[in-house]
């Protein structure tokens, strides 16, 4: 039967249920139990819902605000309202792309905010206490409902439960792959040494991914201070086997197809010994022990005049 509609006094038009506690029963036009109770109980679910993640979250340090909690509710309630109406409990189908987008946005937003597995899950599993509670009041007379619709409500919220998951490790991944590029970024400065010359410290190790940005960085950097000289000091890198130098004679050429020179200090012995063992050829690349050494032939190359820019005694 139709759930009747109320005016502003809660008297139904056509009511022919008692209004102090309404049982709605699933409608002749295909709105599904659950929507009805959704829309009768609307605010009791709401209020319940929200005093359940407050409930469980009281100890936990930086909870959300209740304002905000509440809101989140509102919205995903109201869309979930609409998907179940149709007595359709499959999360992935066309009903339900309205609450599962704004299940990945709560989950995503808290994975960003730092917030636990357990924290975001409990904001949709806690759904289950509310809505238990209002299905044991309503069909406390009809036990096989009862047990028929707590299987379908819990279907139903373990699979956007799953779906809460899954947002949360793809927006943990995305914190992680930003902070990975931030780290990247920080690890690969290109410092101006003199006027044309520019230098590159290395440290730690020269994969693929990062010969991309320490390549990117360093020409960016030649065109900007239209330098003549790069230097890059590997110092810092612990190991150089054949990866690493083929790494380093990719940035080589690359950077002498910008018409700038390169060279490579920090050549410590170990490497060198290391480099020969594995027959690494750098063909016609200056190397240097120290970024020193490397310093004063970057200064002969640009032709610059120690005498005439020391300062006077």
């Amino acid at each position: 039967m139709a759930l009747p509609p109320t005016n502003a006094d809660g008297e139904g038009s056509d009511a022919k249920t008692t209004p102090e506690t309404p049982t709605p029963a699933p409608s002749s036009n295909g709105q599904s139990l659950l929507a009805s109770l959704l829309f009768e109980r609307r605010e009791q679910v709401l209020d319940a819902w929200v005093q359940a993640q407050a409930r469980k979250l009281d100890r936990r340090a930086g909870r959300r605000p209740d304002a905000d909690v509440r809101a989140e509710c509102t919205a995903l309630l109201d869309a979930l309202q609409s998907a179940v109406a149709g007595d359709s409990t499959d999360v992935k189908g066309p009903e339900y792309v309205e609450v599962t987008r704004l299940v990945d946005f709560m989950s995503k937003d808290r994975a960003r905010q730092g917030y636990s597995p357990t924290e975001t899950a409990v904001a949709v599993f806690s759904l289950k206490d509310s809505l238990l509670g209002v299905l044991e009041e309503v069909l406390a007379d009809q036990p096989e409902l009862l047990v028929a619709e707590i299987k379908r409500m819990n279907a139903l919220v373990d699979d956007l439960g799953l779906q809460t998951f899954e947002a949360y490790v793809a927006g943990r991944e995305e914190v992680i792959v930003s902070q990975q590029q931030s780290m990247l970024a920080l690890s690969t400065p290109v410092v101006k040494l003199w006027d044309g010359i520019v230098a590159l410290p290395l440290i730690g190790t020269l994969d693929s991914e990062r010969t991309q940005t320490v390549m990117e960085n360093l020409l960016e950097a030649i065109v900007e201070t239209e330098s003549q000289v790069a230097i890059i000091d590997i110092t810092g890198v612990v190991t150089v086997d054949t990866s690493v130098a083929q790494n380093l004679l990719k940035t080589v050429a690359a950077t002498r197809l910008m018409g700038a020179d390169c060279i490579i200090s920090g050549v410590r012995p170990q490497i060198a010994q290391t480099m020969v063992f594995l027959g690494v050829d750098l063909g016609d690349v200056v190397t240097k022990a120290t970024l020193a050494d490397a310093f004063r032939v970057a200064l002969r190359l640009v032709g610059a005049n120690l005498a005439a820019a020391s300062p006077r005694p």
